[in-house]
């Protein structure tokens, strides 16, 4: 059985910087895009940043341009989320996510097949 587990979340000021992990455990063939998401209450989830595993090109999403780093971990299938001065706004439950076949919806849920449970970061003002 797949399973996507997230680390290194937790409580933070502004400004500070927080990297997390993503290690995928079971089956070890490439995940054609690893990605991270995060959601708040009542929303719905947001792309942050992916990794597209042909080319190593990586997207992210307007709000976290700049300040957040998505890279490759030690192993095949583990990305790291470096995200450096932090904002009250980046608050919430964020996602590891792979898809397992090739997909053009990198920027959307629909297009991973595999998610983690999630890792909490909150943002103290």
């Amino acid at each position: 059985q797949v399973q996507l587990v997230e680390s290194g979340g937790g409580l933070v000021q502004a400004g500070d910087s927080v990297r997390l992990s993503c290690v995928t455990s079971g089956p070890t063939f490439p995940r054609y895009v690893m990605g991270w998401f995060r959601q708040i209450p009542g929303k719905e989830r947001e792309f942050v940043a992916a990794l597209i595993r042909s080319d190593s090109r990586t997207h992210y999403g307007d709000s976290v341009k700049g300040r957040f780093t998505i890279s490759r971990g030690n192993g095949q299938n583990t990305i790291n989320l470096q995200m450096d001065n932090l904002k009250p706004e980046d608050t919430a439950l964020y996602y590891c996510a792979a898809a397992t076949k090739p997909t053009l919806y990198w920027h959307s849920p629909e297009g991973y097949d595999e998610w983690g449970q999630g890792t909490q970061v909150t943002v103290s003002s």
